[in-house]
């Protein structure tokens, strides 16, 4: 079975509250023939289009390929929130990598955050762009371990923007039973993510990128040039940028070894009204500690916007909306009889470590993918540092390659059952405190 095709319509945007408020581009026509590129891009989410993007505003000439329409998967689907940090926290990296690359690593993820503001600015792309990401906790003993990584931040990074929350703080912010404190990071943010996409896609596409929308890549040929062909097309380019993520298929093995698809799942429930407040009384995002961690924000016209759940897999579940409902109910049982007008899921992919998995496949072909549920800001700075690389300018990519990236144990046919298992302990887990 192809993820690809799986769960959704070809060629149609899920049935999202963002496919809902975003402004629609006119779909891009799929390639036919035989075309010459400097640069062939393979995706186009936040990865793709940040470095056909760069590249274009380079000079070079860039086509850009994607199986279905552009911010087609996790770049239109996702809880939309800028993080700060990598994926894993600098405390993990300072013992995985050393202090120096961490360091880099940090100033990296700081470029990452600031490389959206600008491209949002730059572009005018009108995607609701706000500061504030809140982390909350479940018990005194996560709240002392995040209090302690805000100090730690504060110290070795010079980050100043985290604001710790006792108990009584953070329900005053989200009067949910369920917290006992946690912090909150004015220097993150949260945005509409398909908006977002759209919006890189027609910077994109003004820019000069060639997008080809309806163009599934089932070959690359490696070579000087690149062969890189489609049902109805084929493109030959100098270089090749895989930005597929979670939708890689079987296009390159190292990649596919290194990087799962898993699934995840949101709801918009109906606008809240003055209910909203007991929600949030601000307009900031929210991720919690659960291992499978619920995330959270209000929409611009005060819906719930609610991510819970995960399978791994081909298929979403057939009742989306009973999935996440479930640990909505359990951070506020008071809105048991709140409407949800909007369920959907979204493909985005995962590494052992959580650390995106970025490799030169070939001299002439880069690879960014992995972000683990980090992507807003990772995905679009890995596409720069690609469009980067290619030119030559390789310190910020070569970083982040040599992040150690193992393989899953037991290959493809194993790796999700697997994985599946791990998850269910640690499911076990968040229910018992633990």
């Amino acid at each position: 079975m192809n993820l690809l095709y799986a769960n959704d319509r070809r060629g149609e945007y899920p049935d999202s509250w963002y496919a809902a408020t975003a402004t629609p581009l006119q779909r891009f026509e799929p390639l036919r023939g035989r075309v010459r590129a400097d640069v062939c891009v393979v995706g186009a989410g936040y990865t793709g289009l940040s470095a056909a993007l760069h590249l274009a505003e380079a000079g070079l000439d860039v086509v850009l390929l994607d199986a279905q329409r552009v911010g087609f998967g996790a770049s239109g689907r996702n809880g939309g929130q800028l993080g700060s940090g990598q994926r894993l926290e600098q405390t993990a990296l300072e013992r995985l990598v050393g202090r120096d690359d961490a360091i880099h690593l940090w100033q990296l993820a700081e470029e990452a955050k600031d490389l959206v503001r600008s491209l949002v600015a730059r572009h005018a792309i009108a995607c609701h762009l706000k500061p504030g990401v809140a982390h909350a906790c479940f018990s005194e003993r996560e709240r002392a371990a995040e209090h302690a990584y805000a100090d730690h931040l504060a110290q070795r990074y010079g980050y100043d923007q985290i604001t710790k929350l006792d108990t009584e703080a953070m329900r005053a912010l989200c009067p949910s039973p369920a917290y006992r404190g946690g912090s909150i990071d004015m220097g993150a943010g949260h945005l509409h993510p398909l908006a977002y996409a759209l919006g890189l896609a027609r910077a994109a596409s003004a820019a000069g990128v060639r997008i080809h929308e309806g163009s599934a890549v089932h070959r690359i040929t490696h070579g000087s040039p690149a062969r890189i062909a489609t049902d109805a097309g084929q493109v030959e380019a100098d270089h090749v940028i895989l930005a597929c993520n979670g939708y890689l298929g079987g296009l390159d093995r190292k990649v596919a070894a290194r990087v799962m698809p898993i699934n995840n799942f949101i709801v918009a429930t109906e606008p809240l009204g003055e209910d909203a407040a007991r929600v949030l009384t601000q307009d900031v995002a929210v991720a919690d500690t659960k291992f499978v961690v619920n995330y959270f924000r209000l929409s611009h016209d005060r819906r719930l916007l609610f991510g819970g759940g995960e399978t791994y897999g081909y298929r979403f579940p057939r009742d989306i909306m009973a999935t996440v409902r479930k640990p909505m109910l359990e951070i506020f049982p008071h809105l048991s009889d709140a409407r949800i007008d909007h369920a959907w899921g979204g493909t985005l992919a995962i590494t052992m470590r959580r650390m995106p998995y970025l490799v030169r496949l070939a001299p002439n072909m880069l690879s960014a993918s992995g972000y683990s549920g980090h992507g807003v800001g990772t995905a679009t700075h890995a596409g720069k540092l690609m469009a980067e690389a290619l030119r030559g300018q390789a310190e910020g990519f070569d970083c982040l390659a040599r992040v150690p990236s193992p393989a899953f144990p037991g290959g493809a046919a194993l790796r999700s059952p697997l994985l599946a298992l791990a998850m269910t302990w640690f499911s076990l887990r968040d229910r018992l405190g633990v």
